[in-house]
């Protein structure tokens, strides 16, 4: 039991500084995650613009415009 002890705060100037030091850690530990979410979200949209040149480079050798939604969008002849 004494260890238990030990790891419970006796009083509130002890309760205080644990806290303290959880939120610290609780704080750094969301950062840290944010952090990673918006490097994640960075190198996507980087992918996602070198998937959108390639796809436009393809397009150009394939003799196709960029500019024809019309025949996906059901304007074409029926």
């Amino acid at each position: 039991m004494s260890s238990e002890e030990k790891e419970i705060p006796q009083n509130t100037q002890d309760l205080t500084v644990f806290v303290q030091n959880l939120l610290q850690q609780m704080q750094q530990r969301f950062q840290d995650m944010s952090d990673a979410i918006i490097q994640r979200i960075d190198d996507m949209g980087s992918r996602i613009d070198e998937l959108e040149k390639s796809i436009g480079e393809l397009m150009t050798q394939a003799g196709i415009e960029e500019s024809t939604p019309a025949l996906t969008s059901g304007e074409g002849g029926s």
